[in-house]
């Protein structure tokens, strides 16, 4: 934007000097002699000054050789003002501005600066010997020039007896114009026109001409007495200093002196040549013609043979120079050819690769050296030998059909893998890279490079076994189990049969708990071993982890191969294995489905197998294990109905749709109603009401019972301490049930308390209901949780004692203050049985630890009687009341004494 803007600024500065230009001519033209003169005399004066000044612009601008050369060529237009002012001086005083007279040493002043700043100024790059040519050349042309003004001007002048100092000083003008010119023309004649200085050197010049016409008019006229001031003679000064103002002020790039180029013109190196010759000439037909001899164009003539021997000098010089230059160039050229050719020859033969260059026959032409090392065979061996008649007749025809393919394609290039037998009758596995380099000359054949990939095949293959095979069985894993049975029911026969065996071993955790992972992974081992021998040897064997196997079967469909394949599987199992210290036993269960019954819509049939034969295991596991199951497509969907069943389990948690209904607490002694239990309820939007038997376990499998049994807690502390509230800060005790999965969290305690202190629930009125269960897992972790809760004084009790494995030694560790009988033994209660022992042994052992005693699942007279007399301290069941939702429960714990409950409530 700003070069645009100079550019437009410097084309109306031209405008301007246009219009001044047409002005003065006008004044001169018709203004009177007394106008032009005063125009002029001043007039020139300004313009001087002017250029003068405008030359000050570059010469700030730029630096080095540019600015100085400027400063000389403003110093020239400046001394040329100077002499001016000075002829005006004489002209105002009415002195004789006679001729020569001090007004001459400024006009002169410009003839000498003028060409220094021209040569100072920057055309190309040059080196001291071609600056010193340049000069040399400059002066061949101006003493060229000069003679034949000699001849021409000062000859006859001097003949008609005009001469004196007068005459030297009006022709010196000129005649350094004509030097000038002709400078300014040897430069812009070796600069190109594209030049960063062409069209100021071209402007210069022409202002230099114009000056060159007025001071030859000038001269002249002075010489005949006719020269007035004020003429259209003085035009061409006010022209040359226009051209000059508007050179130093035209835009010009800045940059480095040194980005001018030579451009090397024929017409630049012919021109002093041309005018040496014209000088010559003149002087020849000079002589001629008159016959005499003059002692100036004789020391001319001399001085041009001079300065063109000198250059011719020079030029020798550069010659030698230039010799010596390409000499030493193409010796450290030849010397890098050398050792580039060296350094390829000991890169390909100490390369990996076998470089071979052989006829589009594949008769070899070049074998490098280290195809000893690679495949054992010296290189002499194999030259001028056709190369497919050396290895095997299947890789001989492939190489051959390979360099056919490439040979009709110049610098194409294909690769192929080979087996190439080694020397030493190995067969190897070969990468080649075929190139064809046949319009080569310095090649002339197809490049065959050869490496041996053997141990990267043998790598690859490796990886490919670890990435389809199980480490430690070396049984196939379930991603290659999976392709094979895609495999198998993309291709299988209409009367065959594709069938998935899913394995789980019954009993190996114990195993690994109590002798550690090794006797596990050797267990494995074994098992693995008896499977494959169990199977048929098409059948595929495959582990996906842990204790869990796999096998594939293709049989015809008629036939029961699968099954018998899964009884000898059962029968192998069953015997003892080995270890280091003593027999185990383990079991398994297995699941069978066959692709018959997969679905005609399903569109991964190998995952749908697979996933039926595990339903089915799951099915013969749930069965006591030791057997098998074949799949049914009703355990699909009550697969799916679990898995919707989970997830609006979630959204009910998430938008708590789940309320709490509260069973009555009795205390048998006073049949008052002393707490409660509370028990979660869920009203499905469409399914109705859940029973807690379908939920909680989901719950537990899932992990929702964590969140679900906080909400309960917190529900039910919140929901007594507004019943005690509201009965006159009467005591009431809460039941409320925790899982084993909240026993595993170690903020159970926290949570607990939380609660506590944010209800106002006391806690020794809450009663966390724990089953068995909770006792025989991570005894030593849960023991530290049950004693942190006792802390808080909370109570705790066993629920549904009796059914589980708890032993008397639990009993005594672990703080327990109630048992609650399960109502497996309440509910034949009244009659001689063995669940009436029991449930007096159980009444009878916590009287004896000091435990209270809870009877549930009471529905008749007698078994209320029956407890009463065992000496049960309280007691639960429909009997009394059925769970009900909090409105009602309160209202019995208001009124305080329980009543039987109708016999169409129970």
């Amino acid at each position: 934007m700003a070069t645009s803007t100079r550019a437009a600024n410097w084309y109306r500065l031209c405008g301007v000097v246009g219009a001044v230009l047409l002005a003065v001519v006008v004044v001169f033209s018709i203004g009177g002699p007394d106008l032009a003169r005063l125009v002029s005399g001043f007039g020139l004066c300004l313009a001087a000054l002017a250029a003068a000044v405008a030359c000050v612009h570059p010469a700030r601008r730029f630096t080095g050789r540019r600015r100085w050369g400027w400063a000389l060529i403003g110093l020239g237009v400046l001394s040329w003002g100077l002499g001016q002012v000075t002829a005006c001086v004489y002209t105002l005083t009415g002195q004789n501005a006679s001729l020569p007279s001090h007004a001459d040493i400024g006009y002169l002043g410009m003839v000498v600066l003028a060409p220094l700043g021209l040569l100072v100024l920057p055309s190309h790059v040059q080196t001291l010997a071609g600056r010193i040519r340049a000069l040399l050349d400059g002066l061949m042309i101006a003493t060229s020039l000069v003679l034949i003004a000699w001849i021409f001007v000062i000859v006859p002048l001097l003949a008609d007896g005009r001469a004196g100092l007068a005459l030297y000083v009006s022709l010196a003008y000129p005649l350094g114009d004509v030097v000038i010119v002709t400078m300014v023309l040897y430069m812009l004649a070796r600069q190109r026109r594209s030049g960063r200085t062409f069209r100021q050197l071209a402007l210069v010049g022409a202002g230099i001409a114009a000056f060159a016409v007025s001071d030859v008019a000038y001269a002249y006229l002075n010489l005949v007495g006719e020269y007035r001031t004020g003429g259209l003679t003085d035009i061409g000064w006010f022209t040359g200093f226009s051209l000059i103002l508007l050179a130093a002020l035209m835009p010009v790039k800045q940059t480095d002196d040194a980005t001018d180029e030579d451009s090397r013109q024929p017409v630049g190196i012919l021109l002093p040549y041309v005018a040496v010759l014209a000088a010559l000439i003149t002087s020849v037909v000079w002589y001629a013609k008159t016959g005499h001899n003059n002692l100036f164009v004789a020391y001319t003539r001399s001085a041009l043979i001079l300065l063109m021997v000198g250059r011719q000098l020079l030029t020798l010089r550069e010659n030698r120079n230039l010799t010596r230059t390409l000499e030493a160039r193409v010796a450290a050229r030849t010397a890098e050819l050398f050792a580039s050719e060296q350094r390829f020859h000991a890169l390909v033969q100490h390369s990996s690769d076998v470089v071979t260059v052989v006829s589009p026959e594949a008769d070899v032409l070049y074998q490098s050296e280290s195809v000893q090392r690679v495949f054992g065979y010296p290189a002499h061996a194999l030259t001028g030998r056709r190369l497919t008649h050396l290895i095997d007749p299947e890789s001989g025809i492939r190489l051959a059909q390979a360099l056919r393919q490439v040979a009709g394609r110049p610098y194409a290039t294909t690769v192929l893998e080979l087996t190439v037998r080694h020397r030493d009758k190995r067969l190897r596995q070969a990468e080649m890279t075929i190139t064809n380099l046949l319009s080569d000359p310095s090649v002339a054949g197809l490049v065959l490079n050869t490496r041996d990939i053997s141990e990267r095949k043998e790598l690859q293959d490796q990886l490919v076994h670890e990435a389809y095979h199980d480490a430690l069985t070396q049984l196939a894993n379930r991603a290659l189990f999976r392709e094979r049975v895609a495999e198998a029911l993309r291709t299988k026969p209409d009367d065959d049969e594709v069938t998935v065996l899913f394995l789980d071993l019954d009993g190996f955790k114990e195993v690994n708990d109590s002798l550690g992972h090794l006797a596990g992974d050797q267990l494995l081992v074994q098992v693995a071993d008896r499977l494959r021998a169990s199977v048929r040897e098409d059948d595929l064997v495959a582990r996906f982890g842990g204790d869990e196997f796999a096998v594939l079967i293709q049989a015809p469909a008629d036939g029961a191969e699968a099954e018998r394949v899964a009884r000898r599987i059962i029968d192998v199992l069953e015997e003892p294995f080995a270890s280091e210290s003593r027999n185990l036993h383990v079991q398994a269960s297995i699941g069978l489905a066959a692709a018959g019954l997969l679905e005609s819509g399903e569109t991964d049939g190998a995952e749908q197998l697979m996933r039926n034969a595990d339903l089915a295991m799951y099915k013969a596991k749930s069965a006591g294990g030791s057997g098998y199951a074949s799949y049914d497509p009703e355990m699909l969907s009550g697969l799916v109905a679990r898995l919707e069943l989970e997830a609006d389990l979630r959204l009910a948690v998430e938008r708590k749709q789940l309320h709490l209904h509260y069973q009555p607490t009795i205390d048998l002694a006073t049949s008052e109603v002393i707490g409660f239990e509370a028990l979660a309820r869920w009203e499905h939007p469409t399914r109705g009401l859940i029973p807690p038997a379908e939920f909680i376990p989901i719950a537990e499998a899932t992990g929702l019972i964590v969140p679900l049994g906080r909400w309960v807690l917190r529900e039910a502390c919140r929901q007594a301490v507004t019943w005690s509230r509201e009965a006159g800060d009467r005591p009431i005790k809460m039941a409320v049930n925790v899982s084993v999965r909240q026993f595993d969290r170690a903020d159970l305690v926290e949570v607990v308390s939380s609660i506590l202190v944010e209800t106002g629930m006391p806690a020794n009125q809450l009663c966390l209901e724990m089953t068995e269960s909770v006792l025989m897992t991570d005894t030593d972790d849960n023991l530290e949780q049950l004693v942190r809760l006792k802390a808080l004084g909370v109570t705790l009790a066993i629920d549904d004692f009796g059914t589980g494995y708890s032993s008397l030694a639990y009993l005594r560790r672990f703080p327990v203050d109630t048992l609650k009988i399960d109502r497996s033994f309440v509910e034949r209660l009244g009659a001689l049985t063995d669940d009436t022992a029991l449930a007096d042994t159980i009444v009878q052992l916590g009287k004896s630890l000091g435990m209270d005693t809870v009877a549930e699942g009471i529905e008749e007279f007698g078994q209320l009687e029956a407890l009463r007399e065992m000496g049960c301290h309280f007691a639960q069941g429909y009997y009394f009341s059925r769970p009900v939702p909090a409105s009602e429960a309160g209202r019995l714990f208001l009124e305080g004494e329980a009543t039987p409950a109708p016999a169409s409530a129970r």
